[in-house]
């Protein structure tokens, strides 16, 4: 299956230092991937620029088979969904219309939101389980309400790409379970969704895992492949173990930490 959104051969200094470093990675429609790695592996950047939020020094990234650079924004941003670390809204706007702002790149700065718009923000805020401070402000919320409302946002636009640095910030556990199982079917729908993940329990269940380290994808591959949980650990020089677990009669791979 052709990649819908690919990077080739992506250089960036920052500091004096190699946040990237020659990075080369495709992504699939119908693919969950996780990208983890220990504090400074390049995750944040490697998303920015993918999103296209920050040039390269060298490489190139494409989007459907096209330069990123050469897609207008309004298309682009249709194409692909973004949520930044730092979660970038402000200020006293009610939070259905800070998820109504994913849809701007639907009907544009001036344009009319139309019944479909408003039924896409209102599955977005079902989802992440936030209609019921849909009216509350911004700066009224708290961190995981806000978290959810940011999300929300990205996933109102519909984009058949989603990039997401770090979603799970200051969500509890059943709002992480519940975003992790969004993004699973979103995954299964067709959709291409990548995200920085730090908990790396929460990482093992995507299909797909990335692993960084000094600026460069170590291992790539699913949680099975014996090799990418080996470098998983090595990465992070075996503070924790990846042990398989049974629950409900299904196996999964969790993080143990080595105490």
């Amino acid at each position: 299956m052709n990649a819908v959104l690919q990077a080739e051969g992506l250089m960036l200094q920052l500091g004096g230092q190699r946040a990237l470093d020659g990075v080369s990675v495709a992504f699939r429609a119908g693919e969950w991937v996780a990208v983890v790695g220990p504090n400074g592996a390049g995750k944040s950047t490697l998303l920015s620029l993918l999103a296209g939020l920050r040039a390269a020094d060298a490489g190139r990234v494409q989007l459907q088979g096209r330069a990123l650079a050469d897609w207008p924004a309004r298309e682009r941003a249709r194409q692909l969904a973004w949520l930044s670390q730092q979660g970038e809204a402000d200020g006293d706007i009610a939070a259905r219309d800070v998820v109504r702002l994913g849809r701007l790149p639907r009907h544009g700065l001036f344009g009319a939101p139309d019944a479909a718009d408003e039924a896409a923000v209102e599955r977005a805020m079902v989802e992440t389980e936030c209609l019921a401070f849909a009216g509350r402000r911004l700066s009224q919320l708290s961190g995981g309400e806000r978290q959810r409302v940011l999300l929300a946002r990205a996933l109102a636009v519909e984009a058949p790409v989603l990039l997401l640095d770090e979603p799970t910030t200051h969500l509890d556990a059943p709002h992480q379970r519940a975003l992790l199982r969004g993004l699973a079917a979103r995954a299964r729908d067709g959709a291409a969704v990548v995200a920085v993940l730090h908990d790396l329990t929460l990482a093992l269940t995507a299909n797909r895992l990335l692993v960084m380290s000094r600026g460069r994808i170590q291992a790539d591959g699913p949680p099975d492949d014996a090799r990418l949980r080996a470098a998983l650990v090595q990465v992070f020089d075996g503070a924790f173990s990846v042990e398989r677990v049974v629950v409900d009669g299904r196996g999964r791979w969790v993080a143990v930490p080595t105490l």
